[in-house]
């Protein structure tokens, strides 16, 4: 029998991306007001286009913070500085419309000790085995050229590179297996001096970024486009307007793994959507890093204003090496999946969100920044190993 090929595709995009750069404004928001307010309440939207950002949601918090003063820094911090550039923070229309979390949803969040879910959703945690993240290989290709884009950027050690990029690359499985790159897609924003240059400017892509963003997995058939348009001098909020909670994909698995479809960004860990996506991913990573699984998919269910879980499941698609009810089991008396709980355990009311609105919420080291990304932890292999020893498969 013929072995059986097929290609998967993830994309990235950097953090100069309009909906990169409006997701790290809301959660600049967010970091801003838990500084002081660890209790607070937010659900933070941010609008870019050319030359107007739109910073609007649901605010609670004992704590007065300077939106247009976070967004000129946010946004100068990620390069956009001039109108040329694609926006400028200082010049920039900064219109604020924030008001208070609505009382019928306070109500549910609100029980004293306990925290009732944010709101209704399904959650979705994942890990593989295919790369030493645990993370599938096509999105960890992606968010590290996306990555090195930005590294080459800051260092100019491709002059007159600018904020925005997007990347995308397309692995080739056999039986299951990653064995190739098939194609790398680089598309990165530029100054004039590229415009007639960019054959140039490909060589010098393939050279500085694409090569040593693919690493081991580089060989001279992957096929590569570098801006295939023929140019990209316009972008930034200039060239396409950026909203908070359009790359969803992008922040989690890459298409790889299922999403429940809440966003992250902007909102304080009350909300499910992305306090449980956290505690989903940690369960997943810590069942396959034990190698209770090859590959492990976790699902998790709430109801607006409940505390526990509607929902717990795990999947390890075939691949598992304990009964997966034992394993579910496990999860139940092993990690706490109350808000409070999953708050408590990843320690998820401090200032951590901005680094994790680009390169990914998932397959970061627990320490980039240090203590950032807790939900990456794997330290929890031993008590599940423990918890389902006798029910492993031989």
């Amino acid at each position: 029998m013929q072995p059986r090929r097929h290609l998967f595709t993830s994309e990235s995009v950097s953090m100069g991306h309009p909906d990169k750069a409006a997701d790290q404004v809301s959660d600049a928001v967010l970091d801003a007001v838990l500084a002081d307010d660890p209790d607070a309440r937010v659900a933070c939207e941010v609008l870019l286009t050319d030359g107007l950002a739109v910073i609007a949601g649901e605010i609670t918090a004992d704590v007065t913070v300077d939106y247009r003063e976070i967004l000129r820094d946010t946004m100068g911090a990620i390069g956009y500085q001039t109108a040329e550039v694609g926006f400028d923070a200082e010049a920039a229309e900064i219109i604020v419309a924030v008001h208070q979390q609505s009382p019928d949803i306070a109500r549910g969040v609100l029980q004293g000790a306990e925290i009732g879910a944010g709101d209704q959703g399904l959650m979705f945690g994942y890990a593989t085995d295919e790369t030493p993240s645990l993370m599938p290989l096509p999105i960890t290709l992606a968010h590290r050229m996306i990555a090195r884009q930005t590294e080459v950027r800051r260092s100019d050690e491709i002059p007159g590179l600018r904020p925005d990029a997007k990347c995308q690359i397309s692995v080739e499985y056999e039986d299951g297996k990653p064995r190739r790159i098939d194609s790398a897609v680089l598309s990165t924003q530029h100054g004039p001096e590229w415009t007639d240059r960019q054959a140039e400017l490909r060589s010098a892509a393939i050279d500085h970024i694409v090569r040593p963003a693919l690493g081991e997995w580089w060989d001279d058939s992957v096929t590569v486009h570098v801006n295939p348009t023929g140019r990209f001098l316009k972008g930034g909020p200039a060239g396409d307007t950026g909203l908070t909670g359009r790359k969803i994909i992008v922040d989690t698995y890459g298409g790889w793994g299922r999403h429940g479809g809440g966003s992250f960004s902007g909102k304080d860990p009350s909300k499910v959507d992305r306090s449980a996506s956290y505690m989903a991913r940690y369960i997943a990573k810590n069942i396959v890093a034990a190698s209770l699984a090859t590959e492990c998919e976790v699902r998790l269910g709430y109801a607006i204003g409940i505390a526990e879980p509607t929902a717990v499941t795990v999947d390890c698609r075939g691949t598992a090496r304990v009964d997966e009810g034992d394993l579910e089991t496990a999860v139940r008396d092993l990690f706490p999946l109350t808000p409070r709980g999953i708050i408590d355990t990843l320690d998820l009311r401090r200032p951590i969100y901005r680094p994790t609105s680009y390169h990914g919420h998932f397959g970061r080291t627990p320490d980039d920044p240090p203590g950032t990304f807790t939900w990456e932890r794997t330290d929890m292999v031993e008590a599940l190993r423990d918890a389902v020893g006798e029910s492993v498969i031989a």
